[in-house]
């Protein structure tokens, strides 16, 4: 018999390392004919982060997202980044950089000032050209002013960005903290069917809803959200290293023995963006990595208890463990 059920996840996870204290460094530097070279030490493991530092710094220096070159070598020739977890890249190399490109804004500012007389605070950066606020018609294209300060006036349009959260302590007294950047939350719909003959599960829908604080690429952030719940799928449901832990018989040894989920096992995932700004996030943006990939599992097993009225408590949730789970209720 097949009998199917609903279950709910919901999260909520920090954004940077608890307490603090992680720190990241950017460079933007804007060449004589308006182009923007952006040099990061943040390492891209395919979340997309170089897309999305690059739309930061054109954001701020009021350029398209295509004339930002991004270097991002290797440790040697990189400005400091703690390093791609704690969900903290978009976060915390992104105010590094909107730090930068306001440094290198500023210089750009003060040479326009000079080029158009008009006070360099009065100055904005918009459509790739640096105006006087109020005063569209009193403008100049961002290479002309980066060629005038490189030629002309022989400055260096570089910023130098850097973020690091200030370490946070307990209170001796109360135990109180404030340990995180800023929080992000998560509810996940998972419906399975599942056979109380074998003791299979079939995920028949997911639905993914995340307060990203504000997505600055939305489809980047959507792929986040899809691949993260292929892998929890995978570890709620297949995936295991050490089947007879703490034993290592049966481990496997290879990818073609390790069951991760294939394109048949997994359904469409519906993503949900829900923005809920960040405080102090750049653009108002918040970390959602880790948590993409940790919401699913509970909801999936919440709904194999709804179908079947056990608990799984060890993943992944076999035929074998749903069938053993389901003897021993019987017995019960």
């Amino acid at each position: 018999m097949k009998k199917r059920g609903i279950g709910i996840g919901a999260s909520l996870y920090p954004t940077g390392m608890s307490g603090g204290g992680d720190s990241s460094q950017a460079q933007v530097k804007v060449q004589p004919d308006g182009t923007v070279v952006l040099t990061t030490g943040a390492c891209d493991i395919g979340e997309g982060c170089k897309t999305v530092l690059a739309q930061m710094a054109a954001e701020v220096l009021g350029i398209n997202y295509e004339q930002v070159k991004v270097i991002n070598d290797n440790t040697d020739n990189c400005p400091l980044s703690f390093g791609t977890f704690a969900s903290r890249v978009t976060y915390v190399d992104g105010k590094a950089t909107v730090d930068a490109a306001e440094k290198a804004r500023d210089i750009l500012f003060e040479v326009a000032g000079q080029m158009l007389e008009a006070n360099p605070g009065d100055m904005e950066a918009v459509d790739g050209k640096i105006s006087v606020k109020g005063s569209p018609d009193r403008s100049l294209p961002i290479g002309e002013v980066a060629g005038a300060a490189t030629f002309g006036m022989r400055k260096l349009v570089v910023g130098l960005g850097h973020y690091m959260r200030e370490p946070s302590a307990p209170d001796p007294e109360t135990g109180e903290i404030d340990p995180f950047c800023t929080l992000a939350w998560a509810a996940v719909l998972a419906e399975v069917e599942v056979d109380t003959e074998t003791g299979e599960v079939d995920l028949l829908r997911l639905v993914c809803s995340y307060d990203v604080g504000t997505a600055i690429n939305p489809l980047l952030t959507e792929g986040q959200i899809e691949g993260g719940g292929a892998m929890s799928i995978g570890a709620a449901l297949s995936e295991e290293l050490y089947p007879n832990y703490p034993s290592l018989e049966q481990a496997p040894t290879n990818l073609g023995d390790y069951a991760i989920p294939t394109t048949m096992d997994i359904p469409d995932i519906e993503a949900v963006i829900h923005e809920c700004p960040s405080t102090n996030g750049p653009f108002g943006a918040k970390g959602i990595g880790e948590m993409t990939a940790n919401t699913p599992a509970p909801a999936i097993i919440n709904a194999i208890h709804d179908a079947v009225g056990v608990w799984i408590m060890t993943l992944p949730a076999t035929p074998e463990r749903v069938l053993r789970a389901l003897d021993e209720k019987g017995g019960a």
